[in-house]
């Protein structure tokens, strides 16, 4: 093995030192992800530690709210590795309604798949994992994580804020975690202008779970009734929220 092949197997695919021919790599990625979910209907991705252990207190939370959006129909997507994720998958599966989908991420150090998934997709990029994360859902939910959770929450945010995508609901799971950093958003960045009080909004900090459901269930509503306006009954993606609507006797 050479030292490029070394150096490649040690830090991973995200180091392909400018060789042209990784662009194909990187459209395999994002071709299989929307090959792969392409039918999929409403769904709803939680993020959150891989290392949370079973019996914990957010594992056990994320458990019983992956199952409660499984029993409206939503699919339950997560990065599909252990912890948080296994949890979320692991309550979806157990409903058998909607689709219980892990998203994992080749690495250098095997990142397992969790044994709770209906359709397990592998990527090499995390930017492209991230968008095929993000594209489906009509929530964000974050449970207590790390530097990767971090990253996704930001990128959630950004997204919404920016109106690259319809305004759904970002939720973070974990009051007692995730106050002071609401704190220091709160009094640091707004007071600062370096966003404004509006974004502040954007992030829902619960631990209803029920608010969670009921405020997801609303956001199919909200969606059809956009699109109405839109007159955009003709897309699929219409066809696809109505049916689901009826299908769940939504009011």
């Amino acid at each position: 093995m050479n030292d490029i092949h070394k150096f490649s197997s040690r830090f991973g695919s995200q180091f392909d030192f400018g060789e042209p021919w990784s662009i194909f790599r990187i459209m395999a990625d994002f071709v299989n992800g929307y090959d792969a979910l392409k039918e999929l209907g409403p769904s709803v991705t939680v993020f959150g530690s891989a290392r949370a252990k079973e019996g914990d207190k957010y594992y056990k939370m994320a458990q019983k709210l992956g199952y409660m959006m499984a029993e409206k129909s939503f699919n339950v997507i997560t990065g599909g590795s252990a912890g948080i994720m296994e949890a979320a998958n692991r309550g979806a599966y157990s409903s058998g309604k909607g689709k219980s989908i892990g998203l994992n991420i080749e690495l250098p150090r095997e990142q397992a798949s969790n044994p709770y998934l209906d359709l397990s997709i592998k990527f090499d990029y995390f930017f492209a994992r991230k968008v095929m994360l993000i594209k489906y859902s009509y929530a964000y939910i974050v449970f207590p994580g790390g530097y990767g959770t971090m990253d996704e929450l930001y990128e959630a945010l950004t997204l919404v804020q920016t109106r690259k995508i319809f305004p759904i609901g970002v939720f973070l799971i974990g009051v007692d975690y995730y106050k002071p950093m609401l704190d220091f958003i709160k009094k640091s960045m707004v007071d600062e202008k370096t966003i404004s009080a509006e974004d502040y909004d954007l992030i829902r900090l619960t631990d209803d779970l029920d608010e969670v459901v009921r405020f997801t269930e609303e956001q199919v509503e909200a969606r059809l009734r956009e699109m109405e306006k839109l007159d955009l009954t003709n897309l699929t993606d219409y066809a696809r929220l109505k049916k689901f609507q009826e299908l769940n006797q939504y009011k």
